[in-house]
């Protein structure tokens, strides 16, 4: 025994011994997107940590350099709302089709996890897919067996009867009935106590956070509309179960009064949140409640119009939306509710998601300062992160991009990144 404790200490004094050490020297660093930028500076990194950020080009002996000098280095991005196992412009059928089986779905989600993390999103929050599917992405990669952003799941999203998520939702009856005997429409549920039972369910699979349809949406092929779907009941039982487990609640909500709603039965934070009203702000400030806007996924269904790829119910609810472009959130931004950055990846492509910080500035109305600020440290406080990620203060964990220009002035910076670190680990970027 004596031997084998040795041994044990030896072992790890060798490996705190042989720890990589990173010097990631930058012309300019923002260690927080509140802050003014530092000038010329490297973060030291060991073990994947920062533990220490110097002035000037320096490189501890032995440290690997990573010469960023030309570029702005800042915390990684955090996007709320992705779907990685899902492709952008897909048919709405494409779910009913032997590509989306689990295996294959999460084979195609680690190819989007890559390319969110080559786009700057050091963590994202997967908003609806394949339960199984989305908790092996998850983690697969949390291992290191895949290159990827942190990631947190929510597995399939709760949906009423007929609403968004129910995936028999418009097919003839037989479809429908071999879909229900087939058990894809688990998330599915009726009342308090069968809604509780889904969310218990949920829990024991091993998701990170429970996602409701609280109103109807758009890509989903029948003709209800985009507002109120559950019950005000079931909404509460649904979030006081999650908030039992431990887990918060993400809503996904287009209508005004579904958002109210929502936002009344506690959940965490509006997705979406297209027809936002003032009565819906007023909630979402007395809760506390994270707003995020997905901006990118209006440019998504927009590219969809007249494509065949929609139903002409979709087509109708997407030109409603599309007159509200950014309107909720520069309602909500101007109310002072709480943002994060969304962008329902994969309604755009995954590898484009760094564009929502100019929709957020351009469409939304905010500064480029609060844009980047919702970016990186909206997201990381929303979920319960903010101590591990969202700025780079030494002790947190190696989270950071190095990107062309100035973010704080030029939310387009940020669509042009060069190095990326996700928990210490560098990522392989595409060859130029």
């Amino acid at each position: 025994m004596r031997n084998l404790i040795i041994t044990a200490v030896a072992l790890l004094a060798a490996g705190t011994a042989n720890a990589e050490t990173y010097a990631i020297q930058a012309g300019r660093l923002i260690v927080d997107a509140a802050k003014p930028a530092l000038g010329p500076s490297t973060v030291i990194v060991t073990d994947g940590r920062i533990i220490a950020i110097q002035p000037g080009a320096t490189a501890p002996a032995g440290a690997t350099v990573v010469d960023q000098r030309g570029r702005t280095v800042m915390p990684g991005m955090t996007d709320v709302h992705v779907h990685l196992t899902m492709n952008s412009g897909e048919p709405w059928y494409i779910g009913f089709t032997r590509k989306y089986s689990a295996p294959y779905a999460t084979t195609m989600g680690l190819t989007h996890a890559l390319e969110m993390a080559r786009a700057g999103f050091t963590t994202v929050q997967d908003l609806g897919g394949d339960t199984s599917a989305v908790i092996a992405l998850r983690d697969a990669v949390a291992e290191g067996r895949f290159a990827g952003p942190r990631i947190r799941v929510s597995g399939a999203g709760l949906s009423m009867i007929g609403g968004h998520g129910d995936p028999a939702t418009g097919l003839p009856p037989e479809l429908a009935a071999a879909i229900d005997t087939a058990h894809l429409n688990r998330s599915v549920c009726t009342g308090v106590q069968q809604c509780q039972e889904v969310v218990r369910k949920l829990a024991s699979a091993g998701v990170d956070v429970i996602k409701i349809m609280a109103t109807g949406g758009v890509l989903d092929p029948g003709a209800m509309g985009l507002e109120q779907h559950f019950t005000n009941d079931e909404m509460k039982g649904i979030v006081d179960m999650a908030h039992s487990l431990h887990l918060k609640v993400a809503a996904h909500a287009h209508g005004a009064r579904g958002i109210e709603a929502a936002t009344n039965a506690g959940v965490d934070s509006i997705e979406h949140g297209t027809l936002i009203d003032e009565a819906g702000v007023k909630a979402m400030k007395a809760h506390g409640t994270y707003y995020s806007a997905t901006l990118m996924a209006f440019s998504g269904v927009n590219g969809l119009l007249g494509t065949g790829k929609l139903t002409p119910e979709m087509e109708s609810k997407a030109r409603i939306i599309l007159a509200r472009w950014g309107n909720g959130l520069n309602l909500a931004y101007r109310g002072g509710v709480k943002i994060a950055l969304g962008t329902d990846s994969a309604v755009a492509p995954h590898a484009r998601a760094g564009e929502e910080l100019g929709l957020m500035v351009s469409k939304g109305g905010m500064t480029p300062r609060d844009a980047l600020i919702a970016a990186t440290k909206g997201g990381p406080d929303l979920m319960g992160l903010s101590a591990e990620t969202g700025t780079l203060d030494p002790g947190k964990s190696a989270d950071l991009i190095a990107v062309d220009g100035d973010p704080l002035s030029d939310p387009a910076a940020v669509t042009h990144v060069g190095y990326v670190m996700v928990m210490g680990r560098p990522i392989a970027m595409n060859a130029n």
